[in-house]
């Protein structure tokens, strides 16, 4: 992976159903659950670990303190069942204590689950993953467009991020503020808050996430049941797998608002007005728990294996979970090895983060929630600690080396280095601190591993300086810097 999107990323053991089934047999003991759960939130860790650092880790409360984080929740899957589920700090700042029930916007991962009821629809013969959606599609059509050089898109592609449609995400819309319907948020009108979904490029010739295209999706999907997508997500999904707190009614009905977390900026203040709306409930709309998304998880997995086929069969469940382009299946990213993969997506809705991973073979899978948008380091933090406690062979720690480099050394690194138009990273100091900064996303700390050599610890990213500046170099002065770094 290139140095510079390095720096802008922050996103088996059983291989045959018999040894799969055994292991579900094998429960833990209340005191071993207990000890999982104090070794889990005892110590997390950075993604990036400097070798004989005294200090490598930090007690969960103490890191959410640290990030203005009120509240988390976590559940864990191990060999096929749930094994605990927690809930950490609280709801809302001087509320009540965040519990198992308690409901977070889903953001993205609003996406898999939506997918399954595609699929189910696919299974039933109403809809086809390789038509095109045009034929499928009755209150509005995909605007033909030169791009897509004669080429139909398929809800194939809508799902594995490679129909070539714009509009990256949603930001929803605050409270007291106009909702749009389906069909102007499709087109861009007002009060829809996001461009046009329109095709860019030619459909199935490149992967680019697009929620966008989720939406299109939704489209489809309301046009074949001809019920409102919340009910038909109950009715083919979320009832089927026993999410039973989990909703896609947009906003949430004031009968739940009770349950429900309250999302916070990263500076730790309150989003106005509380939760924002999504109408793009395909890409965004899903309230949920930690709980019920173990319950998708356990689902899938058991339907790979042909155990609880509630809502796809083994064979569709296969093709859902085969990666593609950019590594994606239909409706999930997929990871791991040749082996042993799994199956992941995060979602990020304003005051809102959240991560899921589960194995496909082994039984084993992590949810955490949480109610502020600094929750994106405390995620994948997490997800390390249960990794490690587990023996799950993904998501350890890189462990680095860190030397010490002269003030006047670092001096010579300061500025700009502009990639392209759309990617700049500067680096500044603070007192002796190497600081790093993406376009204008909030400074991050870099270290030494060599006198050219520096990474990050909030994400395993290094660069080389020497490298970087000769990339971005127009000057002779650049030049000279590059010189002057070498000696």
């Amino acid at each position: 992976m290139p140095v510079a999107s390095r720096f802008v990323t922050l996103g088996v053991l059983i291989c045959c159903s018999v040894r799969f089934l055994v292991a579900q047999a094998i429960s833990a003991s209340p005191a071993q659950v207990q000890e999982h759960i104090k070794k889990v939130t005892a110590c997390l860790r950075s993604v990036v670990v400097v070798k004989d650092d005294p200090h490598p880790c930090t007690p969960l409360a103490e890191r959410m303190a640290q990030l203005h984080v009120p509240g988390v929740s976590i559940a864990v899957i191990h060999n096929g069942s749930i094994e605990w589920v927690r809930g950490f700090g609280v709801k809302q700042i001087g509320g009540a204590s965040v519990d198992p029930d308690t409901l977070f916007q889903a953001g993205s991962i609003s996406k898999p689950v939506a997918a399954l009821a595609a699929l189910h629809l696919v299974q039933e013969g109403k809809l086809s993953l390789d038509a095109d959606v045009n034929t499928e599609l009755v209150n509005w059509k995909v605007p033909a467009s030169p791009l897509a050089n004669g080429k139909p898109v398929t809800l194939r592609e809508l799902l594995t991020h490679t129909a070539g449609f714009t509009v990256h995400g949603f930001p929803g819309y605050a409270a007291d503020t106009p909702v749009p319907t389906l069909i102007e948020v499709l087109d861009g009108q007002k009060p829809a808050n996001t461009p046009p979904i329109r095709l860019q490029s030619e459909p199935g010739s490149q992967w680019n996430y697009s929620g966008g295209g989720y939406m299109v999706m939704q489209q489809i999907l309301v046009d074949t049941a001809k019920e409102p997508f919340p009910t038909l997500l109950h009715d083919t999904v979320l009832a089927p797998i026993g999410m039973t707190h989990s909703t896609y009614r947009q906003p949430l009905p004031s009968n739940l608002q009770s349950d429900a977390a309250t999302p916070y900026r990263s500076d730790g203040t309150a989003v106005s007005g509380g939760a924002h709306t999504y109408p793009e409930m395909a890409a965004a709309g899903l309230w949920t728990t930690p709980s019920d998304l173990a319950r998708y998880e356990i689902e899938v997995e058991k339907s790979l294996d042909g155990k609880a086929n509630h809502v796809l069969s083994k064979e569709l469940t296969q093709q859902m979970l085969t990666s593609g382009k950019g590594e994606w299946g239909l409706g999930v990213e997929i990871g791991g090895s040749a082996s042993d993969p799994y199956f992941t997506h995060g979602g990020a809705n304003e005051g809102f983060r959240n991560l899921f991973v589960a194995y496909e073979h082994h039984g084993d899978g992590a949810v955490v929630m949480t109610n502020s948008d600094n929750g994106v380091a405390l995620l994948k933090e997490i997800i390390e600690s249960i990794a490690t406690e587990y023996g799950w062979p993904d998501f350890q720690p890189v462990i680095r080396t860190q030397v010490k480099v002269d003030h006047t050394v670092l001096a010579r690194y300061l500025g700009a280095y502009q990639f392209d138009p759309k990617l700049s990273i500067a680096f500044v100091l603070d007192g002796d601190q190497l600081m790093a900064q993406v376009n204008n996303q909030p400074k991050f700390p870099v270290f030494p591993q060599s006198r050219t050599t520096f990474f990050a610890k909030i994400v395993d990213a290094s660069s080389n300086f020497l490298r970087m500046i000769k990339d971005t170099c127009h000057t002779w002065s650049c030049i000279e810097t590059v010189n002057r770094g070498s000696s």
